[in-house]
């Protein structure tokens, strides 16, 4: 038997002090995003640098991102379940926490292995953040007001990204790359701290069982997928474990068997993530986008600094200087594709985001090279940045707006999921393009590629994704007109 129950800490008095208190909840939630936001991204400029001080080449740091995303896409799928269960403040609290220990794991780590398994421990936390927070806008922001949430909420998500790379090469240049999770540290526990003591409960909760089968059927599959990836890159320079088939076969089977599991849980209410969300078109068509762009956001993110690096030879924190007028152009455009999205709707504003992204890859795929100033890169990844900022914002908002109350957590948490798997995918795959290119130039060390060798290895890696920001336009085509209206049930 399914018990709702109202905790003892939801505010149930006046609208005014509902109102507080659901501002209240929101700023903090978007701090706590901010800090993990900034975490993640600050580790791309910062990876060329750990190579060389660990030793260890581009297929293998790439794991620093890779296993980071790939953890995030394992947990967040528990989220569903983790915020109908427990409290806010608690869910809060135990996210934070652990990505307290991760970064104190990681900032004493002297070796490679190490420092992964701080990444881990990272994005264990990291991963319930963005879901607790969507879930959190879904339940309190009326329908006609989270357009203008989204563009806060997509500031947060640009602004962090954009600051990482800089702060990242700023640091770099100063103190070892342990020094990104000592400065790092203060930060996320006065955030643990704060949160602990101010985060209220906004919604209600569950006593809802977890499906342990569902969770390693989940950790099976898109961990062999995103590791039969990675294989790719590493088979073309000799360090391949095992072939990359085995390990992609065995995820193709494992998901297969998890969508099998979930659709006969949602008869009964019990999914890990209830696919019953997929039942709304406009959920459908707006994932798919994310989703895609996710794949192309995270490979471009993990390539474009080996480019600037060995190519350009630029140093970390001009690296990270290429990368911040973009992030903060997304983040300032913001507020205002969020208010476009309210007045509009998502296909005004989707389809010409499509078509920039696909510009700016075929730019980045074809007009760099060994002697490319770094003013086209910069060029490229500005228009990168708001192309993006006019996907993200409408996509997130049609698509969990055309959901019934009852999915919120479930859609909230499979778009949170297939971000990550496709963000792993991307960084994956770019990179094995990147270590196949420079494989074929014959260069004698890819732990430090020759520019001519780095030049090609990213061309191979932009030209997939400016092939794949083709589907992006046949999908943005595809999107409604006006905005979804709230969906009554599925």
């Amino acid at each position: 038997m399914t018990v709702t129950t109202v905790p003892a800490d939801v505010d149930t008095s006046t609208p005014a002090r509902t109102a507080a208190r659901d501002r209240t909840v929101l700023r903090l939630l978007l701090a706590a995003v901010f800090v993990v936001f900034l975490n993640e991204t600050m580790m791309a400029v910062a990876l060329p640098r750990i190579q060389e001080s660990l030793h260890v080449d581009a297929t293998q740091g790439q794991w620093l991102t890779t296993a980071f995303a790939l953890t995030m896409a394992v947990v967040i799928p528990t989220t569903g379940w983790l915020m109908q269960r427990l409290r806010t403040r608690t869910v809060f609290t135990l996210a934070m926490a652990a990505f307290v220990l991760g970064t104190v794991v990681a900032a004493c780590s002297p070796v490679f292995e190490m420092l992964v398994a701080g990444r881990v421990i990272q994005a264990t936390g990291t991963a319930v953040m963005m879901p607790l927070m969507m879930t959190t806008v879904m339940t309190i922001v009326p329908p006609e007001e989270r357009g203008r949430v989204m563009g806060r909420v997509s500031i947060v998500m640009s602004v962090a990204p954009a600051v990482g790379p800089i702060v990242s090469g700023a640091l770099i240049q100063i103190l070892p790359w342990q020094g990104l999770f000592w400065v790092m540290t203060p930060i996320a526990m006065a955030m643990l701290g704060i949160g602990a003591l101010r985060v209220p409960n906004v919604s209600e909760t569950r006593r809802v069982p977890l499906d342990t089968l569902s969770v390693v059927l989940a950790a099976l599959s898109f961990s062999a997928l995103v590791f039969g990836l990675s294989q790719i890159g590493a088979a073309e320079i000799g360090q391949a474990a095992l072939s990359p088939w085995i390990p992609g076969a065995v995820g193709v089977v494992g998901l297969g068997l998890f969508v099998w599991r979930q659709l006969v849980l949602q008869r009964t209410d019990a999914a890990l993530l209830d696919l019953r969300t997929f039942l709304s078109r406009d959920f459908a068509i707006a994932v798919a986008m994310m989703t895609a762009g996710m794949v192309v956001l995270f490979g471009t993110f993990i390539v474009l600094p080996q480019f600037a690096r060995y190519t350009l030879g630029l140093d970390p924190v001009w690296v990270g200087a290429i990368l911040l007028p973009g992030g903060l152009l997304m983040g300032l455009a913001g507020p205002t594709v969020g208010r476009l999205y309210d007045r509009f709707g998502p296909r005004p504003l989707v389809v010409p985001g499509a078509i920039g992204l696909a510009g700016s890859l075929w730019t980045l795929a074809l007009g760099l090279g060994e002697h490319s100033s770094w003013i086209v890169l910069l060029g490229a990844h500005i228009a990168l940045m708001l192309s993006l900022a006019f996907l993200f914002t409408p996509a997130f908002s049609s698509s969990l707006g055309s959901l019934a109350p009852h999915l919120y957590s479930h859609g909230s948490a499979t778009i949170a999921t297939l971000q990550q798997v496709a963000g792993a995918a991307g960084t994956a795959i770019f990179v094995a393009l990147y270590a196949t290119g420079v494989a074929a130039t014959g260069t004698a060390d890819p732990e430090l590629p020759t520019a001519a060798a780095a030049a090609q290895g990213s061309h191979l890696a932009f030209l997939a994704g400016a092939v794949l920001s083709l589907g992006v336009v046949v999908l943005a085509l595809c999107v409604r007109t006006s905005r979804p209206a709230e969906a009554p049930g599925l």
